[in-house]
């Protein structure tokens, strides 16, 4: 079986960052707030989501052994993981310059 995944033409394409957009992104903090991720992955979101997006197509194919399938379910919550925290980290880094919390209370 080829781990090549053929595109659905119809899909809309995802957007890319430009290699200047990502290197402008900052790393999201991690708990000790030294803006590292805490998994210590150094995948940036963008590349984490997209390989999460080819995770979960290619559990959505089917056709994969169930060996396989719970790889790449596993891989898939590991991506998640990565995701939230750059999300976290993007979220905190907003309250701190705004001086206010996603509800809008100050801080």
């Amino acid at each position: 079986m080829s781990d090549k995944v053929e595109r659905d033409e119809s899909a809309p394409e995802e957007p890319r960052s430009s290699d200047t957009d990502q290197a402008a992104a900052p790393d999201p903090p991690d708990a000790d707030g030294n803006g590292t991720p805490s998994s210590g992955n150094a995948q940036t979101y963008e590349q984490a989501r997209d390989e999460l997006i080819e995770v979960v197509r290619r559990l959505e194919n089917g056709g994969t052994t169930l060996e396989e399938s719970l790889r790449l379910w596993e891989r898939g919550e590991e991506l998640a993981r990565i995701c939230q925290a750059w999300l976290d980290g993007a979220r905190a880094r907003l309250e701190r310059a705004t001086g206010r919390t996603e509800s809008g209370e100050e801080r």
